[in-house]
């Protein structure tokens, strides 16, 4: 119980949860997924089924149409204005009294009561009798019996406007009257304009029921798509029909879903989702990255740089759904993969992926696109160590992405009718944003304290101040390094360990012997100044290398990572030369062996085991006075089963089928470094 609520787990906890509401706090507030659809294109999304019961209805070319045809063949409802005619009538017959005789006055008040038995119709009735295809006209009549009103058809061509019964009145009264055209008088004919009243109207009430009754042939549901039938799959042209169903759809989508009750689930969901997702993070780092799961910087740079980079990625998302691809996510494996591994920054680069497919608009297109691109990066780059790998990564990359869109449009379009220049010129600026992932390397060694390996190649350059420095002063001990990091890499290469680490690590590992390089055998010259000393003072004089190499690591503000090398590559291993000649003058007293050992700690990773070996192989190789195959073999096999004696390699990852790896590795080196060279024969006089 301890173990699970320590300190450690407790931090890697909050950091998960911390991560997790960013993330949740960055992302969408929708209630259902949004997409992005245009008429006559296909649907990109995987298929959809409809969540509930959704009205089928017609698509709006067919619904206008439809009311069209209706509008044009729409017989209009009109009615009668009671005591219109009879109030124009007695009013028209009054006002011409003074002026007509009693005969023209009866005549003219004729003519306008014919004019009224055929009906005079409103202009709004008129312009629709004229302009559509139907003539004629209903009219709602009454049942005496109690029963439902029943509709009467008229013919509407038979009705009068007031133009035509005032001209007909007025031809008629000439006619009448001598058979030639006779102007009525103007009081006659304003007193007849004012009477001409139109007695048949259009009821609007009447027509509009009967209007919108027709209009649902139209607007109605034709059908239903029933909960779980397909409303659309991918790859399907958006006909009008379906551009229809889909927005109904999205429509009723929206107005279930505003209850507080879906807002919380969704945001619940939502929460699940990205929780999963870092736990499956953790999951692989805890049983297959052990080492960076209990490492706390490590796995803080790792959880805030995928955080990061999808909060970016998010607010891009926000502004425009296609501008994901601007974001460089195959720069993701590639840093990861310069401070971990392959492996981690694969999986790195998987999870990035799957927590931005929560909100990315075309998910397939950007899972594939992104998965693609991100391994073209990744396999690209074995060790990045020069800046113009970036560079080659970034064209690959370019030309992945290129390629896989390409491929998409044809899988689900058919052809390349899609292929959109706009999206050229987004990997083009995704590419271009790689290629100074170099940049973003450098801030992050700065910040997390990491050691990429372009440092490392930058450090194992021997014009760096302190080797330039170890060459002037010990040049034996220079030569020695030199040596070690050679034999050091060949056995690192073998098992598959940091071979550029191990390289650099081993330039430095002995930098302390400049403090006084005359103790060390390599750069002595005949004179040896522990002939004056005893064997306690002797072996002080040898530890202190590895303290005082640690001091001027930190002056020069080296990496950990090759701290380690110069603290580890003896352990806590003893002088065994001055320990042993302690011993044997010590006449049977007890001799305190600590005094003798080294401040360690013992190699606590593959690449400072190696070294540990290498170191001593190498040095013990100079005493050899025969250097046969047998000789060589023995003295790297006695050097390495009495470091693994001693315990000193216990705490190193390395498994004995390393060990046995790195010693054929020595002894083939050695080998090649000592083989016997043929004598040249001189000329004979």
């Amino acid at each position: 119980m301890k173990k699970i609520f320590s300190k450690l787990n407790i931090l890697r906890a909050l950091l998960m949860i911390a991560a997790t509401a960013i993330v949740l706090a960055l992302v969408p507030r929708a209630d259902h997924q949004s997409y992005t659809y245009e008429l006559n294109q296909p649907w990109k999304y995987p298929l959809l089924t409809a969540d509930f019961d959704t009205p089928i209805l017609r698509d709006s070319t067919s619904a206008r149409q439809i009311k069209d045809s209706i509008e044009a063949n729409f017989m209009p409802f009109a009615k009668v204005v009671p005591d219109v005619e009879a109030n124009n009538i007695d009013l028209f017959s009054r006002h011409i009294a003074a002026v007509v005789s009693p005969t023209d006055r009866a005549l003219l008040t004729n003519l306008l009561k014919e004019a009224y038995d055929k009906g005079i119709v409103s202009a709004d009735l008129h312009a629709y009798i004229v302009n559509g295809n139907n003539t004629k006209y209903r009219e709602m009549k009454s049942s005496d019996k109690g029963e439902p009103d029943v509709a009467q058809t008229y013919e509407g061509l038979e009705l009068l406007t007031q133009k035509t019964a005032f001209d007909r009145i007025d031809s008629l009264y000439a006619l009448a009257t001598d058979k030639q055209r006779h102007q009525l008088p103007s009081e006659v004919a304003r007193a007849l304009s004012a009477a001409i009243v139109p007695d048949i109207v259009l009821d609007s009430v009447t027509d509009r029921k009967f209007r919108d009754q027709e209009y649902l042939a139209a607007t109605g549901a034709i059908g239903v798509i029933k909960k779980g039938q397909r409303i659309v799959d991918r790859g399907e042209i958006i006909t009008p029909q379906i551009f229809t169903n889909l927005n109904t759809y999205q429509e009723m989508l929206n107005s279930r879903q505003n209850s507080d009750t879906s807002h919380t689930y969704y945001y619940i969901g939502q929460g699940l989702y990205i929780l999963l997702c870092w736990t499956m993070l953790y999951i692989f780092l805890a049983l297959y990255r052990k080492r960076f799961f209990s490492n706390l910087r490590q796995m803080t740079f790792l959880v805030s740089f995928i955080t990061v980079f999808v909060a970016i990625a998010t607010l891009v998302l926000e502004y425009n759904p296609t501008s994901i691809y601007v974001i460089p996510f195959a720069a993701i494996p590639v840093i990861v993969m310069v401070f971990f591994d392959s492996r981690t920054a694969m999986f790195a680069l998987l999870i990035s992926v799957t927590l931005m497919a929560l909100i990315a608009t075309y998910q397939f297109q950007f899972i594939v696109m992104e998965l693609a691109a991100g391994l073209a990066a990744t396999f690209s780059i074995n060790h990045l160590s020069k800046r113009s790998q970036l560079l080659r990564t970034a064209g690959i990359t370019l030309i992945v992405y290129i390629l896989t869109y390409g491929t998409l449009c044809l899988a689900t379009d058919g052809n390349l009718s899609l292929f959109s220049p706009r999206m050229l010129l987004m990997f083009l600026c995704n590419s271009i944003i790689l290629s100074f992932a170099y940049i973003l390397i450098l801030i992050i060694e700065k910040l997390f304290g990491f050691t990429s390996m372009v440092t490392l190649v930058e450090l194992s350059d021997i014009n760096h101040p302190l080797l330039r420095r170890l060459a002037e002063e010990a040049p034996g001990t220079f030569q020695h390094v030199m040596q070690v990091s050679t034999l050091a890499a060949e056995g690192a290469r073998a098992i598959g360990a940091n071979v550029q680490l191990v390289r650099t690590g081993a330039l430095y590992h002995d930098i302390g012997k400049m403090e006084s390089p005359v103790f060390f055998t390599e750069n002595q010259h005949g004179v040896n100044p522990h002939a004056g000393l005893d064997p306690e003072t002797s072996a002080r004089k040898i530890i202190s290398h590895v303290t005082d190499g640690l001091v001027l690591a930190s002056k020069a503000k080296l990496p950990q990572v090759i701290k380690d090398f110069i603290a580890e590559h003896h352990g806590k291993g003893i002088t065994k030369y001055f320990y042993n000649t302690a011993v044997n003058e010590s006449n049977g007293q007890p001799v305190d062996r600590s005094k003798f050992q080294y401040p360690g700690p013992n190699p606590q990773s593959k690449e400072t085991a190696i070294l540990m070996m290498a170191d001593c192989v190498e040095a013990a190789s100079r005493s050899l006075k025969d250097y046969s195959k047998e000789n060589i073999d023995n003295l790297i096999d006695k050097i390495i089963d009495s470091q693994i004696a001693d315990g000193l390699l216990k705490e190193s990852p390395l498994s004995f089928a390393d060990v046995e790896t790195i010693k054929d590795t020595f002894k083939k080196r050695l080998a090649t470094i000592y083989h016997t060279r043929i004598a040249y024969p001189e000329i004979k006089k």
